[in-house]
């Protein structure tokens, strides 16, 4: 968001901001981001609304709605000069050490024997510091040891996820593919800071488009995005995925990891490991001994904001 933009701060507590995540649609044009102000306290969160226009009362109301618990407070609408809000969210975060990979935004020395990525704070979600994103990589760092030929990172984001495929099977084709093609412009300025070569970039729908079904099946398949989207793509997924293939799914949180899990059951999937991480979930699913096969054509509902890749 290069423009100037304008930025509503009201408090929450951490039952309107698992409301808030778990929504599809909440049909207000902004970006919303909910963050804890007092670790593992539920009443003490705040909620931040972006737009690209000052918000009117109408659109304060709609954001109001969300948090009932401010009550009266009053909501509180700064005006941000032109810069990218999300570089501001990111900057400053702390180097973040997961299994064989160090993630920094910075200038860190990469401590020995661990493999370095440089994620500078920048125009798409996914520096590896969400709960999502650092369980996807211990997920990926504990299956090491088993053979992967065929990877897609599905919401790519950054391309760290596609980038720690890579380093841990050099040999697998690896493919990265995002819905916002900025995400993949910056995935493919990651790849160069990061000595990162041979990862197959694609602008998609989630799986819907030819390269990615031409490539198929994937022995790997990583989608990193939101519930809702997950769920909707289930069967284009579970389509991609080979026999017996694994699957990591993140993006969601512990409250809604019944309704993910039963989606992909329904595909033949099944669950084999959850790795919880405060509100968030990380799921590993095994596809069937059979390839799924989809009966009915791929139903949209549930898609609209997947590319709010954390």
């Amino acid at each position: 968001m290069s423009a100037d933009s304008w930025k509503l701060t009201l408090p929450c507590t951490r039952d309107e901001a698992e409301a808030i995540d778990a929504a599809d649609d909440l049909a207000i044009d902004a970006v919303i981001m909910t963050t804890e102000e007092v670790e593992d306290d539920r009443e003490h969160w705040r909620l931040d609304a972006y737009f690209e226009a000052e918000p009117d009362a109408a659109t304060i109301a709609a954001i109001r709605a969300l948090a009932p618990s401010a009550g009266d407070h009053p909501a509180t609408v700064e005006h941000l000069a032109a810069q990218d809000w999300v570089t501001m969210s990111q900057a400053g975060l702390e180097p973040l050490s997961v299994g064989r990979f160090f993630v920094h935004t910075g200038d860190e020395a990469v401590p020995e024997g661990l493999r370095g990525f440089h994620i500078p704070a920048g125009r798409a979600f996914g520096t590896g510091h969400h709960e999502t994103t650092s369980g996807c990589l211990a997920m990926l760092d504990a299956m090491a040891g088993e053979s992967v030929k065929n990877a897609i990172d599905v919401g790519t984001g950054t391309g760290l996820l596609a980038f720690a495929a890579r380093h841990l099977w050099p040999e697998a084709k690896v493919v990265a593919t995002d819905i916002d093609p900025i995400a993949i412009d910056v995935t493919a300025e990651n790849a160069v800071i990061n000595g990162v070569d041979g990862v197959e970039l694609i602008v998609a729908d989630g799986a819907l488009a030819d390269p990615i079904m031409a490539a198929a099946p994937y022995d790997l398949v990583i989608a990193n995005i939101l519930a809702g989207p997950l769920i909707s793509m289930a069967p284009e997924l579970a389509a991609i995925a080979g026999p017996e293939a694994t699957l990591v799914l993140a993006g969601l949180l512990e409250t809604q990891r019944a309704d993910v899990v039963a989606a992909y059951e329904a595909c033949g999937c099944v669950l084999e490991t959850v790795d919880r991480r405060g509100d968030w979930s990380v799921l590993r699913l095994r596809a069937g001994a059979e390839r799924f096969v989809p009966n009915a054509p791929f139903d949209p509902k549930g898609r609209d904001g997947w590319a709010l890749d954390i």
